[in-house]
């Protein structure tokens, strides 16, 4: 039985996807929501925006609140609570230097680059290097 769950979010659909899969599924698992922010890009934008700030960390939970709104909103349709956790940097490195603390990790397939380019691979290139890389099991929900 899974006691630790840890659910990447982003602002997409198949992001709370997974979230009400992990809480549905696992009634009685403590379920954490992580959420990446200052994401590197070619133009860096997120990452130069976030390193501008005066207090880094207070700047990332700012940018992170609104997934964690979201994120509460589907936990409280369920009568659950779930824990939140702010990461700075890329994504698929955050996920999979905490996986180690859980017993699984939930992803949605495909993050909020779904309706780009992405949208032609069976699987995003987050989910993809978190399922490849991962020490414990990767549940990908779409």
């Amino acid at each position: 039985m899974l006691s630790k769950i840890l659910v990447p979010m982003d602002d997409s659909e198949h992001a709370a996807h997974a979230l009400e899969y992990a809480l549905d599924n696992n009634p009685d698992a403590a379920v954490t929501v992580l959420h990446v922010v200052g994401v590197p890009s070619m133009m860096m934008g997120d990452a130069v925006g976030l390193s501008l700030e005066d207090d880094l960390d207070e700047a990332a939970a700012e940018r992170a609140e609104e997934v964690f709104e979201r994120a509460r909103e589907i936990a409280a349709d369920r009568d659950r609570e779930i824990e939140t956790v702010v990461g700075i940097g890329h994504p698929a490195r955050n996920i999979i230097d905490r996986a180690e603390e859980y017993d699984t990790v939930v992803i949605g397939s495909h993050g909020k680059d779904w309706t780009r380019a992405t949208r032609q691979f069976l699987v995003g290139n987050v989910a993809e290097t978190v399922s490849k890389r991962s020490p414990v099991p990767v549940t990908l929900v779409r």
